[in-house]
């Protein structure tokens, strides 16, 4: 059996050497030629809320030679169609690509290599790559999981081999609602990574802050809304259902929801949104693959989404150069309030 880990960077070299040290040896693929360098010479260092190193197998994607079983594709969306599109002819007969990507990404991937061929994966935690080979995992070891589940007509062997593999990093439920454990976490995803990008902070700083986390409240709101018009059942969130934690219709309910908002993200307050990391980079981050989703769905189905369209318009001018990273852009959401 051949695997490899499409898109190593942060949660994938996490996830990468959790595997290759409890005994499912996966190929890391990257092209950050000073990462794959320090994996290959030093091995993977993870620390944050652990703290070991273990030997792993980094390949740039060139180097990659199939046919792969199982391929974890783990890379931004901004790219989809020409990665997945190379990818194709690397698997084998039955080999399936599992994405771990933000949004919901699974009809462009099938589209490409088929329903039959496609696993989706939600991703419960959050790691910063801090270092050529050194990455920083941001959630408590206890708070760790993914949600997963398979495209039309993918087999049940395909998906029991794609959830032993997960297991070699922390529990795994197998989800008969895909489309509603996505919406799940695409609701977190916006609210979280993309107000943390806005005002240049943690999902901690986020939750921590009374301004930033009643915009957070109203981000969620909306997200349920256009989830439930596109016919999404919400699928609980570690056990938790948060459709009814965090959705209101009278102002005491939306009070009660911002005071629970700290509680409920308390283990995961470190992680820093990639999209933060995008731009600290000087890269183009995919806020219209997460929060711009909200807003597509959201025009398609009549339900508005003025809190999304606003984090998408002042994500985009700080991917421009327009605006700082910092807590005063919430400001900006004022005239929403």
């Amino acid at each position: 059996m051949k695997c490899a880990i499409y898109g190593a960077g942060s949660l994938g070299t996490v996830l990468g050497a959790y595997m290759t040290k409890n005994g499912a040896p996966v190929e890391l693929v990257n092209r950050n030629a000073a990462h794959v360098t320090a994996l290959r010479e030093k091995g993977a260092h993870i620390t944050g809320t652990v703290d070991f190193v273990t030997p792993v197998n980094a390949i740039f994607p060139e180097e990659m030679a199939g046919p792969y079983d199982v391929i974890f594709l783990m890379t931004k969306q901004l790219h989809n169609a020409e990665a997945v599109t190379a990818l194709k002819p690397l698997l084998s007969d039955d080999g399936v690509i599992v994405t771990l990507q933000n949004g919901i990404p699974e009809p462009g991937v099938a589209e490409i290599v088929g329903p039959e061929r496609t696993i989706g994966c939600v991703v419960e935690w959050g790691a910063t790559l801090s270092a050529p080979g050194e990455c920083i995992l941001t959630s408590d070891p206890d708070s760790l999981s993914f949600h997963m589940g398979g495209m039309p007509g993918i087999s049940g062997t395909k998906i029991a081999l794609v959830k032993g593999l997960l297991e070699k990093m922390c529990p795994v439920d197998v989800e008969e609602n895909l489309l509603g454990a996505r919406w799940s976490k695409l609701l977190i995803n916006a609210a979280y990574s993309g107000l943390g990008t806005v005002i240049g902070g943690t999902f901690g700083d986020v939750t921590g802050n009374a301004a930033p986390r009643k915009i957070a409240v109203r981000c969620m709101k909306e997200c349920i809304d256009v989830g439930r018009a596109s016919g999404a059942v919400f699928a609980p969130v570690q056990g938790k259902d948060i459709t009814k934690l965090f959705y209101y219709k009278t102002p005491v309910k939306r009070a009660f929801a911002e005071l629970l908002v700290p509680i409920a993200m308390k283990k995961h307050g470190g992680i820093e949104p990639s999209m933060l990391q995008d731009l600290k980079k000087g890269k183009p981050c995919e806020i219209d693959a997460i929060n711009g989703v909200v807003c597509e769905f959201g025009r398609k189905h009549g339900v508005p989404t003025p809190i999304n369209d606003r984090i998408v318009e002042v994500v985009k001018k700080e991917q421009a150069g327009e605006l700082k990273l910092c807590m005063e852009n919430i400001r900006l959401f004022d005239d929403l309030l």
